[in-house]
């Protein structure tokens, strides 16, 4: 895991040189440029909360009130792991052209793709800010924001590192990440609050480590009030060892990823 670190931050020039670059090619011709790093969640918050809102209404406590809000709080963070994950599966195979060069290392790009939709993520969180604001529900626990991202950041780089490698060998693991990732967002508490969750289905829960990072997020923007500190410590854990996991399968199959894509 060490030398993972140690290679990243070698060649952090050269991330920030490509994030930059995608961002640039991604909003290219676009009207609305790096707005729809905000529009986009914006776009599935709608969805959601039209869904679980107005047509399928169930009984909400008055603690999630304004429940878009707290859907905001889940939503936004999500849509930074999701799109890192289901990008970063395939950044090996379609940056072919750049692997099968002998001196460039091949982790640099599902790394871009992670640090590009963090960037994403920044860009949206002013707005979700600036509606606590308008809420009152802005408060100092917002300070400790910079936890759950970076707990957040190493989990989703060794998740990235990891299904890379794995979706060059095996190029059905695409098609299989997309369903997965459809079932974790409803597997983590995003959409209904985790206090209300009892008996097995909170057990259930808690395994998932996003839960915790998720209700972070939520605790410290919309409750104000940050409670989960072992939970957010034990996502942590599994975010190292994750990362060790991805780093280790990544070193494995390095040399066979060049012949592969």
């Amino acid at each position: 895991m060490t030398s993972q670190v140690r290679r990243l931050f070698r060649y952090r020039l050269l991330i920030h040189s490509l994030v930059s670059r995608e961002l640039k090619a991604r909003y290219r011709g676009s009207v609305l440029g790096f707005l729809w790093s905000f529009i986009n969640p914006l776009l599935m918050l709608l969805i959601y909360g039209i869904v679980f809102g107005y047509v399928l209404v169930g009984q909400r406590s008055k603690s999630v009130e304004p429940w878009f809000l707290f859907l905001f709080c889940g939503i936004l963070p999500w849509t930074w792991f999701q799109a890192s994950i289901a990008e970063g599966s395939g950044s090996l195979i379609a940056g072919g052209n750049l692997i099968k060069k002998v001196l460039f290392p091949a982790e640099i790009l599902p790394t871009v793709t992670v640090f590009t939709n963090l960037f994403q993520f920044l860009l949206g969180l002013p707005f979700l800010l600036a509606f606590l604001v308008y809420e009152g529900k802005l408060s100092a626990t917002t300070l400790l924001l910079p936890l759950p991202i970076l707990v957040q950041l190493v989990f989703t780089l060794g998740l990235a590192l990891l299904v890379s490698a794995l979706t060059v060998h095996f190029r059905d693991l695409q098609s299989i990440l997309a369903h997965v990732l459809h079932l974790w967002f409803f597997a983590t508490p995003i959409i209904y609050p985790y206090v209300d969750q009892t008996g097995r289905l909170r057990s259930v829960l808690r395994l998932n480590p996003l839960t915790h990072v998720v209700v972070s997020y939520q605790q410290m923007l919309f409750d104000g009030n940050f409670t989960d500190w072992r939970g957010l410590l034990g996502a942590a854990v599994v975010a190292l060892l994750l990362f060790s996991a991805g780093s280790a399968l990544f070193d494995r199959l390095r040399d066979t990823l060049a012949e592969e894509v």
